[in-house]
């Protein structure tokens, strides 16, 4: 991500927080924030990505309408099974501005490692037909594409759930309500683990730095992405990823959620890498974390200690 639209979005978070402090107790102006605020939350950008050069041989294109979806809504995703016979799957959530044309390098180096990947964008975004998205919204389509990775891959053992930016809130979200439901009913949570890369703690806080900004930020959105009071809630493995020179997302967020996690967990800080290029520039180290953590299983007692954080060589 450059440095001029890191210092436009730096800009525009500022400016709309003033906007906020103006406006905030009309019902009214409350309407139009929270409407403004989805749009600078989710920035979606229409169209196809300037590098995507169309989708790989074995890329399965697919739609979700469930019931519960207004007429002329619907899911589009991606299924790409690896040429492996029952591997592992890993549902990929994405972050915002770009949809999944947008995503394919990622996408294409887990792939590479082995994995066979379930994408999908969120209503509003790519082919996905909906209203601008919102925090509720893209909860109920993580959940909805769980359900179809259950049915694609019925090994709960070999289930990942991978959240980049701000689809690390969604993961994280997704994963707490499948770890809360399973202490609930006395079951196995059914995955194997969670990862989330260059992710936050909350949207109050990212937009608290990235504005650079004493103002109660926070207490001004109305969508939260409150990840640092659900990622003790997951009960399953945790692979936390950060590039220690991300700019736009600081990784002393991660580093935050991964103190509030519970065991087993790990940390990967990758040195020198932004807040898109971890998994390239980690290489082989973040191919041994997540074999790593597809070897680990939850512990019945699950304790808070934390332990060292692993540094990609």
């Amino acid at each position: 991500m450059s440095s001029s639209f890191l210092s436009r979005l730096k800009q525009r978070w500022l400016a709309w927080s003033f906007m906020a402090a103006l406006v905030v107790g009309l019902p009214v102006g409350c309407a139009v924030l929270q409407h403004k605020e989805r749009e600078l939350v989710f920035r979606i950008e229409p169209g196809t990505a300037s590098w995507f050069s169309g989708l790989p041989s074995g890329v399965q294109e697919f739609d979700l309408k469930p019931k519960s979806f207004k007429a002329g809504e619907n899911l589009h995703g991606w299924w790409w099974p690896a040429e492996r016979k029952n591997a592992p799957a890993i549902l990929y959530l994405h972050g915002v501005r770009w949809n999944l044309t947008g995503q394919l390098f990622r996408i294409q180096q887990l792939r590479a490692l082995g994995y066979s990947v379930l994408a999908i964008d969120y209503r509003g975004f790519g082919k996905s037909q909906g209203d601008l998205p919102s925090e509720a919204s893209v909860y109920e389509d993580a959940r909805i594409a769980w359900e179809r990775l259950e049915v694609l891959q019925p090994d709960p053992a070999l289930r990942l759930i991978y959240g980049h930016s701000l689809g690390g809130a969604v993961a994280v979200d997704l994963a707490a309500e499948l770890g809360q439901e399973a202490a609930s009913n006395g079951s196995v949570v059914p995955a194997r683990g969670l990862v989330i890369e260059s992710t936050f703690t909350s949207l109050g806080d990212v937009a608290t730095a990235m504005a650079n900004t004493s103002l109660p930020v926070r207490w001004l959105l109305s969508q939260k992405f409150d990840s640092i009071d659900k990622i003790g809630e997951i009960n399953m493995p945790l692979l936390v990823v950060h590039g220690a020179a991300d700019r736009y997302v600081p990784p002393r967020f991660s580093e935050q959620l991964f103190n509030a996690a519970r065991e087993p967990k790990h940390l990967l800080l990758v040195p020198g890498a932004t807040h898109n290029n971890s998994m390239s520039l980690a290489g082989r180290t973040y191919r041994q974390a997540l074999d790593t953590l597809m070897k680990t299983t939850a512990s019945p007692v699950a304790g808070r200690a934390g332990a060292s954080p692993a540094k990609a060589g």
